[in-house]
């Protein structure tokens, strides 16, 4: 038997973008038709795309800009760099007065202070461009500088067709596309889960309140509550993020997930009409989409306990554990995935010497309708070749194995 030998870094990096897919049939309902330009729909768990419409045309993604913002952000204080409980003074730059003519804001001003986590706040809820501005210069000397460091990010991402030139997308000059703005949607919700929680499912916020300012002075005014521009928190089940955008020059936008008995799928949906009434437009495709995705998909994460380690003959090592390479966990239509059964079937004889990541078999998964799919197995390190005696021991067996 013919043993394949895979280059352990090709292999996971060939995982790592998808090319491992499941074999099973599928069979769907179609997808509703939606009004805007370009969507995705995508199983956050597994990175399978469920739907496309026009997913590669660049579009500007408005305030969806905010969320690599966001990003940076969190990024700086999980490494420790920053808190969410430090206080910043805004600077002039950031104050709501001083921002372009339509941009929302939360309402920075003079005389303030807030926490680095009210202003990621003022982002997820108002959709702020003074807070995304009072973030930016928090990291950085400037925002120029900081939109050279959201550049940076998105190439270390493997964004190649998104790029920026503010912090806040204002700028049409701003360009992403649905395909790569939801894998980015994707690498955010597995950086921060917690942003989900924190930011992005917070439906209402007030600011500034009494103790938003340095000093204590009657005369301060504070301001009412303010709802999150996302208007279907709460009004889809399960939903709890993530963004809304829009400008003229790319009309509604929003990037939508939902978890829903234990599957979490997100949409993306760039270039909802910019006319009066798009958002509702846009809100309503995202929507069917999700609802879409719920009744016709779900997440599969079966358990199959520890992999006992594989015989290896002629090698130094008797037996070289083994594991999967790639996630156990995939995506199958509604009626699949009842009473999962499976085995493996191994690449036998192995023998020494093999690099770590050569195959050493797959695992074949069923269900009661027939098999789902299969996952290769690899070694987990190298099986290094064995002595003279050992090697020569291991070929009489060996020998007297095949004629048996």
């Amino acid at each position: 038997m013919r043993l394949w030998v895979i280059n352990f870094k090709k292999f996971v990096l060939l995982t790592a973008f998808g090319f491992i897919i499941s074999i099973f049939p599928i069979a769907a309902q179609f997808p509703p038709e939606i009004v805007s330009q370009s969507a995705v729909v995508m199983d956050a768990a597994t990175g399978t795309i469920l739907y496309s419409k026009n997913p590669d045309d660049e579009i500007p993604p408005a305030s969806l800009t905010k969320l690599m913002t966001m990003h940076l952000a969190l990024l700086e204080v999980a490494a420790g760099k920053a808190s969410l409980d430090e206080m910043i003074i805004p600077p002039r730059e950031s104050w709501a007065v001083n921002q372009l003519p339509r941009s929302s804001v939360m309402g920075l001003a003079n005389g303030q202070r807030l926490s680095l986590k009210e202003l990621l706040l003022g982002i997820a809820i108002y959709s702020g461009n003074d807070s995304a501005v009072a973030i930016a210069l928090r990291f950085a000397p400037s925002v120029k500088d900081f939109v050279e460091m959201m550049n940076r990010e998105a190439i270390v991402l493997g964004l190649k067709n998104t790029r920026f030139v503010d912090a806040s997308g204002y700028s049409e000059e701003n360009i992403t596309t649905a395909r790569e703005f939801i894998e980015f949607c994707r690498m955010y919700l597995e950086a921060h889960p917690e942003s989900l929680r924190d930011y992005h499912s917070v439906r209402e916020h007030t600011f500034p309140r009494a103790e938003s300012y340095i000093e204590r002075n009657p005369n301060n005014r504070t301001a009412r509550a303010r709802r999150n521009t996302n208007a279907l928190l709460g009004r889809i089940e399960g939903l709890d993020g993530i963004k809304t955008g829009y400008i003229p020059e790319s009309g509604y936008n929003i990037a939508l997930t939902a978890e829903r008995k234990g599957s979490r799928f997100i949409t993306v949906i760039l270039g909802a009409p910019s006319q009066w009434g798009g958002d509702r437009i846009r809100d309503e495709d995202g929507e069917k989409l999700l609802d879409w995705a719920f009744a016709n998909y779900h997440t599969l994460r079966p358990n199959v306990g520890a992999f006992e380690p594989i015989r290896i003959w002629k090698g130094r090592e008797n037996y070289i554990s083994i594991f999967p390479a790639a996630p156990l966990e995939f995506t199958v239509v509604a009626e699949r995935g009842e009473e999962i059964s499976w085995h493996i079937e191994y690449k036998e004889p192995l023998i020494a010497p093999l690099p770590a990541g050569s195959l050493a078999g797959e695992l074949i998964l069923f269900d009661n309708l027939g098999e789902l799919r299969r996952v290769p197995l690899i070694l987990a390190k190298d099986a290094e070749k064995g002595g003279f005696f050992k090697r020569l021991f291991d070929s009489i067996r060996l020998f007297f194995r095949r004629k048996n």
